[in-house]
């Protein structure tokens, strides 16, 4: 591990002590890509169950690590939900408020009612959703790395595949973020129908 959760957190303990077992960890990806969505993920992972070794905040762990602990992650969970909101509802809501949509869709899915909300982050009133905010979140709480790791490959995968029509922006290496040789075709090719028009704007400036 990364020295991220090798257990459940006080923080969950604590939840489940105060007000019911289970406990939806929500944590989001792309907040900060130039193309595709923004992606969140919200998991109820068995409150008996010890933590599964190896889950760290996504960031923290390789490509290759993270394809290995997502099928196990998904097999373990009671329930998880993807949601997302995409491209032109960040354009048109901006980035805060997306995120937000991207989290209650993935709780309206999720096929059993969580005790607690835990979410990484700070606070979001936008969410509409009673909930504990754990800032970096992902790097401290079993569910929230959970989450993480599910939304990031759900996303990245997302991504590599929208790379086979647009193969210029290199998607599959950069998950839509503003490396140089995503802004240098950017600026050669111009924007598609899956670029944030107001992340763009900046990153060509």
């Amino acid at each position: 591990m990364a020295g991220g959760p090798a257990r459940w957190s006080d923080i969950e303990r604590s939840l489940r002590r105060a007000g019911g077992p289970l406990i939806a960890g929500i944590d989001e990806v792309g907040r900060g890509s130039l193309a595709g969505p923004v992606v969140a993920c919200a998991i109820i992972m068995p409150p008996a169950d010890r933590a599964i070794r190896g889950v760290d905040d996504s960031k923290a762990l390789s490509p290759k690590e993270r394809a290995r602990l997502d099928p196990i992650i998904r097999a373990h969970a009671l329930a998880f939900a993807l949601g997302a909101a995409s491209a032109r509802e960040i354009d048109t809501v901006n980035i805060y408020q997306a995120t937000a949509l991207a989290m209650r869709r993935a709780l309206r899915r999720l096929a059993l009612a969580p005790d607690h909300v835990l979410v990484d982050g700070s606070p979001m009133r936008a969410l509409q959703v009673a909930h504990v905010a754990v800032v970096d979140g992902d790097a401290k709480c079993f569910s929230i790395a959970c989450a993480s790791i599910v939304a990031k490959v759900a996303r990245d995968r997302l991504l590599a595949r929208l790379a086979r029509r647009h193969p210029e922006y290199a998607w599959e290496r950069n998950s839509g973020y503003g490396t140089p040789q995503h802004v240098r075709a950017l600026r050669d090719a111009g924007p598609t129908a899956h670029h944030r028009r107001s992340f763009v704007v900046d990153a060509l400036q």
